[in-house]
């Protein structure tokens, strides 16, 4: 039963990691990333479709993004969502492929990108810390319900709290990863 609750808590856990990791690769540093793009949608064939199903996106230096379309009649299609994006960035359209400089950003600019990762970061510990309530709740419910002993249940929350506080150690560390990589000059 304990099992049970501690495996689907870590499985939730988990992906509040990785959500909190897509959010941050979001977030622009001074170099060039494909996960940059990712929110992109191009209006392309009748409906919107993401950028990286109509292109390939390639990073040939630090601070040069290229995406190079598998159709090139959809070339302008992607250069306006590109401009419609909220990047900041200007593509140069040569014919063949769109080319994305990545402009090296300002002090000011890196602060508020640093406070919008500690946001999101504290969103996830947020999310980890709903997570440990409902665990928590689980258990007491299983106590009530006299599938557990009331030992079982304190060894229980302990692991459960336990279980929390390495993920937040987790959401620390991937914080303070990308608030380095962002304020890189």
């Amino acid at each position: 039963m304990l099992d049970e609750i501690y495996g689907e808590l870590k499985d939730r856990m988990d992906k509040t990691l990785e959500a909190l990791r897509r959010e941050l690769g979001h977030l622009r540093t001074g170099k060039a990333s494909p996960k940059l793009l990712d929110g992109v949608t191009v209006e392309a064939y009748g409906s919107k479709m993401p950028l990286n199903q109509l292109a390939t996106i390639g990073v040939p230096e630090p601070r040069l993004l290229t995406v190079q379309p598998y159709d090139h009649s959809q070339l302008r299609a992607i250069e306006k969502a590109l401009l419609a994006s909220d990047l900041g960035i200007t593509p140069n359209n040569d014919g063949s492929i769109i080319r994305l400089p990545i402009p090296a950003l300002n002090e000011e600019r890196r602060k508020e990108y640093v406070k919008l990762a500690k946001k999101y970061s504290e969103e996830a510990k947020v999310a980890l810390r709903n997570k440990r309530r409902d665990a928590n709740d689980k258990i007491k419910k299983a106590e009530s319900d006299s599938d557990i002993s009331e030992d079982e249940a304190h060894r229980g929350q302990d692991k459960v709290q336990k279980l929390t506080d390495e993920y937040v150690a987790k959401i620390d560390e991937i914080l303070e990863a990308k608030e380095k990589e962002i304020m890189e000059v």
